[in-house]
C-alpha cells in the first residue's frame, strides 16, 4: 500500500493537531475581512475574495516584503475590540474544524492599539474573550465532557517588533516614536520591546489572561536577537516561555544568539540552520562543522523548531521543490519540530496541509509521525502546570493511537 494511500486526508484530519507558530493579524477568514472593512470604513484594494487573492492574498509571492503586504489591511481592521474578538474566536473554530486541539495564537498588542482607548489590557482582553468562548463551545460537547476525545486549549503569544519607525502603520508605534525623539530608532525599538514585556508580565498576573510566551518576529536581518536582550531577560526572570523568529530570512547565528541570550525554548521557522552560505562572522572558520555542532545541540536540548512549510515555500523563491526544505535535515538528525501554518490567510493554508504537504513528500513511518505529533503538545507552553500539561499531552496521545488503528496506521 503507497505512503499517499495510507495517509489519507480523513485520517490526517481527524488525528488531534496543534500549531505553535499561528499569527492572529495572518489568518483572517477572508469573507470577514471584506465583511469587517466595509462595517468599519476601512479602503482594501477590493472587496471581493477573487480580487484580493489577486491583489494581495496570493498563491505565490516575490519575496517576503510582498508577503507581509497584507499586514497592512489586516491589522486595520483588528484595531477594534469588537472586531478583534470576532476574529479570534472564528480562527479557533476554524481550527477545531480540522481537528486541531491546542493553539498558539501570536500577535503583536502594539500594532493593533492606537495609542489611547485601545490599550495593551483591550486588545489582549478582546482576543481572549474570542478564544474563550471558542473554548468553552467545543470542550462542553458531549464527546469531550465523556472523556471520548481530548479537549481544545490555547495559549497566546506576544510578538515584539524588531523593527518599527515614525511613519509605522501602527499608530501606537508612531506616537512611541514621536515621545522619545532624543533617542537613536534602535534605543526606540528596543525600548518598545521591554515596554511589551513588562506590560505582558504584569497583564498576564493581574488579569489571568494566558499569555503564555513572549516572541521576537519582524525584519530578521539588520535586526539581531542579541539587540533585545534586556527585553528577553525580563520575561526570563519572571518565569515565562520564550521563541523567537529566526533563521527564517537569516542564518544560523542568529539561531546561536536566540538560544544563547535570549534564553528561547522554541524557534520560529529555523529555516537557515543549515545554510552555510548565511553565516557572517569572519570568526567562524569551519562553518559545516558551526551548523552541526548547533544542530546537535539544539536536537540534543529538545529546542523545538516550529516549522512552516508552505510560507517558507513562498517567502524564499529560490525553494522551489519542498523535498528541498531543511525540514529534511532536520528529520535526519532528529531535531525536535512541529507543523505550523503561520497565517493561514497570507499562505492559504491549514494544518492539515501543512501535514499533507509533509507526509506527501519526507520520510514518515509511524513511529516518527506519532513523535512529531507529540512534540506539538509536549513542547507547547500549555497555560497550566506541568503536570497538567503531561496529563493533556497523554490524553491526546491516547486519542490519536485510536485514530491511528482505526486508519491501520499503527501497523506501519
Amino acid at each position: 500500500m503507497s505512503k499517499k494511500v495510507i495517509y489519507t486526508d480523513d485520517f490526517i484530519r481527524e488525528f488531534p493537531k496543534s500549531d505553535l507558530h499561528l499569527h492572529l493579524d495572518g489568518s483572517l477568514r477572508l469573507s470577514t475581512l471584506i465583511d469587517l472593512a466595509k462595517q468599519g470604513g476601512i479602503s482594501l484594494p477590493s472587496y471581493t475574495e477573487e480580487g484580493l487573492k489577486e491583489l494581495v492574498f496570493k498563491e505565490h509571492y516575490s519575496d517576503l516584503g510582498e508577503y507581509l503586504h497584507g499586514f497592512m489591511y489586516t491589522c486595520e481592521i483588528l484595531r477594534n475590540p469588537e472586531f478583534l474578538e470576532q476574529c479570534a474566536y472564528e480562527l479557533a473554530i476554524d481550527n477545531q474544524n480540522e481537528g486541531v486541539r491546542y493553539i498558539e495564537v501570536r500577535f503583536a498588542p502594539q500594532l493593533l492599539m492606537d495609542g489611547e482607548s485601545i490599550t495593551m489590557e483591550v486588545v489582549l482582553d478582546a482576543v481572549n474573550n474570542g478564544l474563550k468562548k471558542a473554548q468553552k463551545e467545543f470542550n462542553n460537547r458531549p464527546e469531550v465532557m465523556n472523556k471520548e476525545e481530548p479537549g481544545f486549549h490555547y495559549g497566546i503569544i506576544a510578538c515584539a517588533m524588531r523593527m518599527f519607525g515614525k511613519s509605522s502603520f501602527s499608530p501606537y508605534y508612531t506616537k512611541f516614536f514621536s515621545m522619545h525623539r532624543f533617542s537613536t530608532p534602535m534605543e526606540v525599538i528596543k525600548l518598545g520591546a521591554l515596554e511589551l514585556a513588562k506590560s505582558v508580565i504584569a497583564i498576564r498576573d493581574d488579569m489571568g489572561i494566558p499569555i503564555v510566551s513572549f516572541d521576537l518576529a519582524g525584519q530578521e536581518a539588520g535586526y539581531p536577537p542579541s539587540d533585545f536582550k534586556e527585553a528577553y531577560d525580563y520575561i526570563h526572570k519572571n518565569f515565562m516561555h520564550k521563541t523567537v523568529h529566526a533563521g527564517e530570512a537569516y542564518g544560523a547565528e542568529s539561531i546561536f544568539q536566540s538560544i544563547t541570550e535570549l534564553h528561547a525554548d522554541r524557534l520560529g521557522h529555523g529555516y537557515f540552520l543549515f545554510d552555510t552560505d548565511k553565516i557572517c562572522d569572519t570568526e567562524i572558520v569551519d562553518k559545516d562543522r558551526y551548523v552541526n555542532d548547533l544542530s546537535s545541540y539544539i536536537a540534543d536540548k529538545r529546542i523545538t523548531i516550529e516549522v512552516c512549510l508552505t510560507s517558507n515555500m513562498q517567502t524564499n523563491p529560490e525553494l522551489t521543490d519542498i523535498t528541498q526544505h531543511s525540514f529534511k535535515k532536520m528529520l535526519d538528525r532528529r531535531v525536535a519540530a512541529t507543523f505550523c501554518t503561520d497565517n493561514r490567510l497570507i499562505s492559504n493554508t491549514t494544518v492539515s496541509k501543512e501535514w499533507r504537504l509533509a507526509l506527501d513528500n519526507f520520510d514518515f513511518n509511524n513511529k516518527t509521525l506519532k513523535d512529531y505529533i507529540a512534540y506539538g503538545f509536549k513542547k507547547n507552553f500549555y497555560p497550566g502546570s506541568y503536570v497538567e500539561k503531561r496529563e493533556y499531552a497523554r490524553d491526546v496521545m491516547r486519542y490519536y493511537d485510536k485514530i491511528a488503528k482505526k486508519y491501520g496506521v499503527d501497523k506501519i
